[in-house]
């Protein structure tokens, strides 16, 4: 593969503090990542804001706000992680589909394959910059524009189970299962809008464990462990 992008939960990223950030955790992230920049793949970077915000728990806040404070989580998020991964020796840069002073810059596709080519590792903050719409959709969306040949989703479990292995110690792990199936049984890879997207663009998702030894590194060099949803 050329250009994949990776979709980071803001919970993994807190560790066992499951919130803020473990600096051990996203430096280790940035090792990987470097290892596979060098390698000539060009990684995109999705972030969810769940290690500071969970919004739609709210019953006394305004949906719309919710989600924006949200999306400011991501930012937030990517600026952070940007910058463990430039302590490290990448090149980065972070695109918004709103404006943010000078902290970010505007999304645009030729911006992204701009930096691309220049060997950064581009991160897309925000969301899609509208309400409504989770980190998984904002993913699904710039994978499918910006031509990507996959999404690496980096989750707390190592790939899609038939049930929640947390609440049923006899759940199933796919090593394969059809966008079809993920949405005709509700299987949470990712929401219902951003499921259909995959199947719509044939944009094929791999799931896998971040907590695992070099997870990312393997997922992305073939050496997966997690569920492969195909399309």
């Amino acid at each position: 593969m050329k250009r994949v992008f990776l979709k980071l939960s803001g919970e993994a990223l807190a560790g066992e503090k499951k919130t803020g950030f473990d600096e051990p955790t996203v430096t280790e992230v940035a090792r990987q990542v470097k290892q596979i920049v060098e390698g000539g793949m060009e990684v995109g970077i999705v972030i969810g804001g769940g290690n500071f915000w969970r919004g739609r728990t709210s019953e006394t806040i305004d949906r719309t706000k919710a989600d924006q404070i949200g999306m400011l989580a991501t930012v937030m998020n990517c600026i952070y992680v940007s910058e463990i991964f430039r302590s490290v020796g990448m090149k980065t840069q972070i695109l918004t589909p709103f404006e943010c002073g000078s902290m970010t810059k505007l999304f645009s596709k030729d911006r992204a394959n701009k930096y691309f080519e220049k060997g950064m590792v581009v991160f897309f903050a925000g969301g899609t910059g509208h309400p409504y719409f989770s980190t998984d959709t904002g993913i699904v969306l710039r994978a499918i524009e910006m031509d990507a040949e996959g999404i690496y989703l980096a989750k707390a479990i190592d790939g899609v189970y038939d049930s929640d292995p947390k609440l049923n110690p006899a759940a199933k792990k796919y090593d394969e299962v059809s966008i079809e199936e993920v949405i005709e049984k509700k299987l949470a890879v990712v929401d219902l809008t951003a499921s259909i997207m995959c199947m719509e663009n044939k944009m094929p998702m791999y799931v896998f464990g971040l907590n695992e030894k070099d997870s990312i590194v393997k997922a992305m060099s073939g050496a997966f462990n997690g569920t492969k949803v195909t399309v």
